[in-house]
């Protein structure tokens, strides 16, 4: 699940991009040249209304399937912590136990996917400040690829911005829970 409706936002090139060149082992082709089933969501609204149900779907298909989450982390939130917690409250209360919730993998770009990609481009971004507008998939799906080859050094990344530290942490628990 994701922000951004469909051909109006680079979020799914990036993700696509970025778990291609992963390739994780547990990851099945879906249709066409998707690496993941995408469904996109007007907004982080959206995504915090829909993620019970969503997750309630993957859960009762069983084996490896995943529900990750990718939105923004606008500045009503201080983090990704406090933006889970905020799905947190909307999963509690639809009835998801605490071992399900824990099965979601969050990916929170602050302020938004484009700070990461000035980042991966640049070496460094403002995560206060909005990053400035990427419109072409090729940047987006470059600076994916960037990424995924930070992610399979295994080295550190140097000025890594926080929300991105973050979210890397959420990806390698998922790693290892899939072992």
């Amino acid at each position: 699940m994701h922000e951004g409706t469909r051909g109006g936002s680079i979020d799914p090139v990036f993700i696509n991009a970025l778990l291609k060149k992963l390739k994780p082992s547990w990851v099945k082709q879906a249709e066409g040249s998707n690496i993941a089933r995408l469904r996109p969501f007007r907004g982080r609204s959206e995504l915090i209304e829909e993620m019970p149900k969503q997750l309630k779907a993957c859960l009762a298909m069983g084996g490896h399937t995943t529900l990750m989450i990718w939105a923004d982390c606008d500045h009503d939130h201080a983090d990704g912590n406090d933006l889970k917690e905020t799905f947190w409250k909307k999963a509690e209360k639809a009835g998801i136990s605490s071992e399900e919730f824990k099965q979601v993998v969050f990916v929170f770009a602050k302020d938004r996917l484009e700070n990461w990609i000035e980042f991966l481009e640049k070496g460094k971004t403002d995560e206060s400040q909005e990053g400035p507008r990427v419109k072409s998939g090729r940047a987006a799906a470059d600076a994916a690829r960037e990424l995924a080859d930070h992610c399979l050094s295994g080295a550190p990344i140097q000025n890594i911005p926080p929300s991105l530290e973050w979210s890397c942490r959420n990806w390698h628990a998922l790693k290892g829970r899939m072992r």
